[in-house]
């Protein structure tokens, strides 16, 4: 077995990206505090081809040094725009079309492993604050909250840890 150069594995150049086909999801930063959080899930969102990523509140914005470092320039490749609260923004994905989720533990959640999206629908993921999760008020305008099962003594996971996983789950339903 050999290790792939980078010229070998035939990466899309940005204006490329742009133009290719999408997986049909957006995710919603709220109040997403760390910047290294930000463009740690601009770099996971280019690797699956995501629509966009919506920042939401607290939460830095491109051009940043800092977003840059773990981004590595997917935050020019993926389409973000900016909203002063994740309400605004899941109130503009649901008028735009979109079933909306908070990846949220709440009542009633669905686990991951049971949520399967449906083809040629669009979805929005809203991932929460670093201690404080999500909303309330956004969780209650959304169609429903997802849930990862956890087993171990923590009840969380770093945010762009849990985005990673959420988007790998709706890639590997919807493009693989």
């Amino acid at each position: 077995m050999r290790k792939l150069r980078t010229i070998e594995m035939n990466r899309l150049s940005v204006d490329e990206f742009k133009k290719a086909e999408k997986l049909p999801l957006v995710v919603v930063l709220d109040d997403v505090r760390s910047m290294y959080n930000v463009g740690s899930v601009f770099r996971t969102g280019d690797a699956f081809r995501i629509e966009a990523v919506y920042l939401c509140g607290v939460c830095a914005t491109p051009p940043s040094t800092e977003i840059h470092k773990t981004a590595l320039g997917a935050e020019d490749s993926v389409e973000w725009k900016y909203f002063p609260t994740a309400l605004e923004a899941v109130e503009k994905l649901r008028r735009d079309g979109y079933e909306v989720y908070a990846v949220e533990q709440a009542e009633g959640s669905t686990k991951l492993h049971e949520f399967t999206p449906v083809p040629d629908r669009r979805y929005a993921v809203v991932m929460g604050n670093e201690v404080k999760g999500v909303h309330q008020e956004v969780i209650d305008r959304c169609d429903g909250c997802i849930e990862i099962p956890q087993f171990g003594t923590k009840h969380s996971m770093n945010v762009s840890v849990t985005t990673g996983i959420i988007i790998y789950s709706f890639a590997e339903n919807l493009m693989l």
